[in-house]
């Protein structure tokens, strides 16, 4: 019990090099491409989740939007597939890191922003001025909906940093408590087992929902800027 809580949130390394670029690219080995004429049950079912997200997702997109489809498929594919190999024993979870979380959601929100600019430059400068503001309030105004627009990248990796973290946290104190209870009441600790289980189910649950969230309002800001 003695071990540094958050001995596991460090990015590990081998030979004092740093293998979180391997780390991050593992989980391509998941989804393999196909040549057979007829795919497996697996590559099957990862196709028909693919095509099943990708359409819930585009649907509210314009043919402008629509171009990023692979880029957005490509990003719940990897975050979901990390936060899941996050939950194996001994493993590190990359999403926990907020620098890298900065660093999928700041190009991203950039990216949809400069294409707002670009192709809609008079609706996204209106957004910085609701029609219709008192004339006193203007500047203020101005000033709150660029703080506003400048923050949604942080919240973006905060809220996927904030979750895996919670969680992974939450496993690792009742997993501890478990093992030292074992020893001084056997029923208290299979009543902290039994919550360590649905703990667990629920954190598989969340590593799911938290992919499709993050990559779900990036679309929603590139629909904005569209």
């Amino acid at each position: 019990m003695n071990e540094n809580l958050f001995a596991s949130f460090i990015i590990p390394t081998l030979v004092g090099l740093p293998i979180v670029v391997i780390i991050i690219a593992f989980p391509s080995i998941l989804f393999p491409n196909t040549t057979r004429l007829i795919s497996n049950r697996w590559a099957t079912i990862q196709q028909w989740l693919v095509n099943l997200i990708l359409k819930q997702m585009m649907i509210i997109h314009s043919t402008k939007g629509r171009t990023w489809s692979l880029m957005l498929i490509s990003l719940i594919l990897f975050i979901g597939s990390t936060n899941l190999l996050g939950l194996l024993p001994h493993t590190f979870t990359p999403t926990t890191q907020l620098s890298m979380n900065l660093g999928m959601a700041i190009p991203l929100w950039a990216g949809a922003v400069i294409l707002g600019f670009r192709h809609k430059t008079k609706s996204s400068l209106a957004h910085f001025l609701p029609q219709g503001t008192p004339l006193p309030l203007i500047p203020m105004l101005i000033i709150i909906e660029t703080i506003s627009l400048f923050i949604q990248p942080m919240a973006l990796a905060v809220r996927l940093t904030a979750n895996i973290t919670a969680g992974h946290l939450l496993i690792h104190l009742i997993g501890g408590a478990t093992l030292v209870l074992m020893s001084i009441s056997t029923p208290t600790a299979m009543l902290t087992f039994l919550i360590l289980v649905l703990l667990t189910i629920l954190e598989f649950a969340v590593a799911l929902i938290q992919a499709y969230v993050f990559t779900l309002l990036v679309s929603l800001y590139l629909h904005d800027n569209t």
